[in-house]
């Protein structure tokens, strides 16, 4: 009975507002100086919005059979799934296809729009010359004028990859960047290009006396220190993920068919720009402890 009472009364408040608003948006056109006309012609509009918010989000509550309770469940790490008898991480998968989707857009930016580029940039070749610039100067001013290497294309590969397992979630998937075992993979990557990068700049015995300075005693120390970093690494990216993933989550099972359109809103953050801070402090610190190795 409340279902009926709930579409009929939204269905007619639209009806209203969409008649208010047929009437009054000619009055705003024919005397476009009249603010009192047009914050009118808003307002109906906005009622329009809202009502078939409330019209849709009730029939779709009533579909899934009404309000169901918070039920959410965290795993630390991906299930897993059979695929041709082989189990395998659901992350695993996930990575795959987007390690595949990457590898084919690059294969056809190479192929079809690299041919084409010219002295003066427009188009995709400006977006793409702005996007290496902007990843060199960034990489460049974080390690102090030290020689780069591939340093760049290696951090714009992990952006990449990390806004990839994102827009993932889009899809109705738990993202890999939400799995303990990807993010320490990724935190291992950073533990081996500090040594590496240590290693190369200043050779094993600068490495060693580095480690060893200002004093022998803090030698064991700034072991444990390093070894550290992957293991930080690894939580602070899976946790904030992780967390975001778990809003999500409360908000559509708290909220039922009413969380449509505020979960959409709520995933243009958890999705986007949330995972866009995650990947600048992650390559922010990694480039951080591996200037630290160099200097």
């Amino acid at each position: 009975m409340n279902f009926i009472i709930n579409i009929g009364v939204s269905a007619l408040i639209f009806v209203l507002f969409l008649v208010l608003r047929c009437i009054a948006s000619p009055k705003a056109k024919l005397h476009p100086d009249n603010k009192k006309l047009k914050n009118k012609s808003r307002l109906y509009f906005w009622g329009m919005i809202i009502s078939a918010w409330y019209f849709t989000a009730c029939l779709i509550n009533e579909i899934q059979g009404g309000l169901k309770g918070i039920h959410v469940e965290v795993e630390l790490f991906s299930p897993r799934c059979n695929v041709l008898g082989i189990s395998f991480s659901q992350s695993n998968i996930i990575l795959f296809v987007i390690s595949a989707v990457i590898v084919i857009l690059c294969i056809l930016f190479r192929v079809f729009v690299f041919p084409k580029f010219t002295h003066e940039p427009k188009g995709i070749q400006n977006v793409a010359e702005l996007m290496v610039e902007a990843t060199d100067n960034f990489v460049k001013d974080a390690m102090g004028g030290h020689a780069m290497g591939d340093l760049p294309a290696y951090m714009l590969t992990v952006a990449l990859f990390m806004i990839g397992s994102a827009l993932s979630e889009l899809f109705g998937q738990r993202p890999p960047t939400a799995d303990l075992i990807v993010t320490f993979s990724m935190g291992l990557s950073t533990f081996f290009l500090i040594n590496y990068y240590g290693l190369k700049k200043k050779g094993l015995m600068g490495r060693i006396k580095t480690l060893a300075s200002p004093s022998p005693v803090i030698f064991p120390m700034k072991i444990l220190s390093d070894v550290a970093i992957p293991v930080s690494l690894a939580c602070r990216l899976f946790g904030n993920m992780l967390g975001g993933m778990i809003v999500m989550h409360l908000l559509t099972s708290s909220l039922g068919g009413y969380s449509i359109g505020l979960s959409a809103l709520a995933g243009l953050y958890f999705n986007l720009f949330h995972p866009l801070i995650q990947t600048y402090i992650f390559i922010t610190l990694s480039l951080t402890f591996i200037y630290e190795a160099v200097e």
